[in-house]
């Protein structure tokens, strides 16, 4: 189960996504007393059995985090409407803090990073998914995702998703989707997380990919939303290699940050200055 709360005590507004499913609680941006959202999510970290707390903070909340044993992580320097957030995460098991993978994806980043950048075209073949093609998108993640952070095999899901403003482009082949990606769009924060990746097996190596960036960075900049960062499984080269090309810039690793693909990995941020293109 997957909650979103926004959270108002004394001293403290927040808002919360609670993930059972991930076993973790991320909080998305707080206001007020540190010490007491200290309170809140190791509370709420032991009645549901959370093992890892991710809060993106502002600067000055930093070191407070630090002095409870909070990591930074990373981060997103235009994520609070130009300003950055620090991805501060507690771990509660062992399990979760240790990452078996490290240096493989130590060795994935640096191979990408040697890769030249990459000026990409948006083609007209790409759509601007809309709640029809719904059921398409749920079969598209359904078959290239064994498993996902978030339900999106199921077409409420996606429909709900569109409705909450996030965008789905996608590409068509023969009437049948084989392409897609979305921009979660967070009109309060003024930032975009790219997400939603997927190509079917039988349609990959065609470089579908950074021309549906391309055209969710163009629907963003309409939108006046300049900040756009994605969170890329760390394991992937195709996908970290996409977004490097494309001009983002490498901001963090979060381990063990969600169960996505066959198991709990490790995911990379990128991040984009839309303004400058």
């Amino acid at each position: 189960m997957q909650i979103y709360e926004y959270i108002k005590q004394p001293k403290l507004e927040a808002t919360v996504y609670k993930d059972s499913y991930n076993r973790r609680l991320r909080v998305d941006g707080f206001n007020g007393n540190v010490a007491r959202l200290w309170e809140y999510v190791m509370d709420e970290a032991v009645t549901h059995r959370f093992e890892k707390i991710l809060v993106k903070a502002r600067f000055n909340q930093v070191s407070y985090l630090l002095e409870k044993g909070f990591v930074l992580e990373g981060g997103v320097n235009g994520y609070f409407s130009g300003d950055r957030a620090f991805f501060m995460s507690g771990f509660l098991t062992d399990e979760r803090r240790n990452s078996s993978y490290w240096k493989e994806e130590d060795d994935i980043l640096r191979a990408v990073q040697k890769l030249n950048r990459k000026e990409v075209d948006v083609t007209g073949s790409i759509t601007l998914a809309n709640v029809g093609h719904a059921h398409e998108l749920a079969d598209l993640y359904q078959e290239v995702f064994k498993l996902y952070p978030v339900p999106l095999h199921d077409p409420d899901y996606v429909k709900e998703s569109m409705k909450n403003g996030t965008i789905f482009v996608c590409i068509e082949e023969n009437g049948k989707i084989i392409s897609a990606a979305s921009a979660e769009v967070s009109a309060s924060n003024q930032n975009a997380e790219l997400t939603d990746c997927a190509t079917r097996p039988s349609h990959r190596k065609g470089g579908y990919m950074k021309h549906l960036l391309s055209k969710l960075e163009n629907e963003l900049i309409q939108q006046n939303i300049f900040c756009a960062y994605t969170i890329a499984r760390a394991l992937s080269f195709g996908m970290n290699a996409a977004f490097h090309q494309l001009g983002y810039r490498y901001r963090g690793r979060l381990a063990n940050n969600c169960i996505i693909f066959d198991k709990m990995e490790d995911m990379n941020i990128w991040e984009r200055d839309l303004s400058e293109l």
